[in-house]
């Protein structure tokens, strides 16, 4: 294994175990998946049982596929389009600074998983055992469009906006 393959491994096992951790506390830690349910209503999205459920679904399922280089745009993808929606729906309002409830750190995880959709998994990943590599400007363009694509279709069908006190 070359520098290269080794510095994307760790940025693959890294990040995707970061998402998934984040995955499984929507699902398991505070308040649980009715916890998580009720922050996604209060927030402006609908069916907030359906949104938690699938929010911890994607971010495990795509953190895992980020750890093993499974499919890797497409999770990449996936963890894009979660960050892209909490970014818009919980942290846009608060400024950039993640101590404010910023977009800090959904901005550094979403440009993350977009940076190891085009650099591609490495040569230590599935995608490069099954011989499914894809990267460059085609990984970049299936990540990205797959995850405005997504976020469109989801804020477009369930989100609406909660007017806020003193606004």
């Amino acid at each position: 294994m070359d520098r290269v393959d080794a510095a994307i491994l760790v940025l693959r096992v890294l990040t995707g175990t970061v998402v998934a951790i984040h995955g499984f506390n929507h699902a398991f830690g505070g308040g649980r998946l009715p916890g998580a349910a009720s922050w996604f209503e209060s927030l402006g999205l609908r069916h907030g049982m359906v949104q938690a459920t699938m929010s911890a679904v994607v971010e495990v399922a795509a953190g895992i596929g980020i750890v093993f280089g499974i499919l890797t745009p497409v999770a990449a993808a996936a963890v894009i389009a979660v960050m892209l929606v909490a970014g818009i729906v919980a942290h846009r309002q608060n400024g950039f600074f993640i101590f404010r409830d910023g977009y800090e750190y959904v901005l550094f995880i979403a440009v993350t998983a977009l940076v190891i959709a085009i650099t591609g998994p490495g040569r230590v990943s599935v995608d490069a055992a099954l011989g499914i590599v894809m990267a460059g400007w085609a990984g970049f363009g299936v990540a990205l469009g797959l995850a405005v694509v997504g976020v469109a279709a989801l804020l477009g069908a369930t989100y609406r906006p909660v007017a806020r006190v003193g606004a």
